[in-house]
């Protein structure tokens, strides 16, 4: 009979004390260890993670998403990893769905399953927010962190599987937290793209908000998470008009980057936009 493959959990963390404990809760009768890779918060994170005899605990200086999760999976030294964000929790259906597919000897390099936001007291299924399948479960060696910072993805060398059950995600804890996160992403995004030669225009900055709204609310009915569902269409359009319009102002002011991103983010030399 064939082993059953090791697993490890990969989590990157900043100040996570109110998440991280019930994260790796979630994740302690599946895997073998977690590797917690934490950019050197200033609250509890480090003593919590300390007291679950699982984690292994490792600090390294923020310097992108992408980054610091692609410097979590080479920590990680069994055959499988699982990566999650310190505000996501296995429900007991994809735990069992992981361990059975890992129980398989599985011929794919990773795998993929539904995330269900918890956002404003109700779960999140409509406006494009769910079923929103994602790759986490990867074959140790056989993908990488690639996208866009902050907005991160897998990609595999290899076939996917889909899985079933849900990956919770407690996303914000109310609208205020929604908004200052919205307003710290737009910053790096608009960054990233003004650093990949990336412009914008009036007519982007008009249309693309309005069209984001109508795409949220109406052609992924959003509107049918009630009041949430109208409050997430109207702050994703939000969202998409200050990613435009800090491009617009690095591009055009010549700002030297938003002023809410630390000295980390640095704003390159200007060159052809396409």
């Amino acid at each position: 009979m064939d082993k059953k493959p090791t697993l490890a959990a990969a989590i990157i963390t900043f100040n996570e004390e109110e998440n991280i404990e019930a994260c790796c809760a979630s994740l302690n009768d599946l895997v073998d260890e977690i590797i917690v890779l934490d950019s050197y918060s200033k609250d509890r994170t480090k003593e919590i993670c300390e007291r679950n005899p699982k984690v292994k605990f490792y600090q390294h200086p923020f310097d992108g998403h992408i980054q610091q999760k692609n410097r979590a999976l080479q920590y990680c030294k069994t055959d499988w990893v699982l990566s999650l964000d310190a505000d996501e929790r296995l429900s007991e259906e994809l735990s069992r769905s992981i361990s059975k597919f890992l129980g398989n000897n599985p011929k794919e390099v990773g795998a993929k399953f539904p995330r269900l936001n918890y956002h404003m007291h109700r779960f999140i299924r409509y406006g494009g927010w769910y079923p929103n399948a994602r790759y986490r479960l990867i074959r140790n060696g056989c993908a990488h962190w690639g996208g866009e910072n902050p907005h991160d993805t897998l990609i595999l060398n290899g076939p996917g599987a889909v899985l079933k059950g849900n990956l919770i995600h407690y996303s914000c804890k109310d609208l205020a937290d929604q908004v200052k996160t919205i307003n710290q992403f737009s910053s790096i995004v608009a960054l990233t793209r003004y650093n990949k030669g990336k412009r914008t225009s009036w007519f982007r900055l008009l249309f693309k908000p309005l069209s984001k709204y109508m795409e949220i609310y109406f052609l992924k009915r959003g509107m049918l998470d009630g009041l949430q569902g109208f409050v997430i269409a109207v702050s994703s359009a939000y969202s998409t008009f200050l990613k435009e319009a800090k491009l617009w102002e690095l591009t055009r002011l010549g700002s030297d980057k938003p002023s809410n991103l630390s000295g980390l983010y640095k704003k390159e030399l200007e060159r052809s936009g396409d």
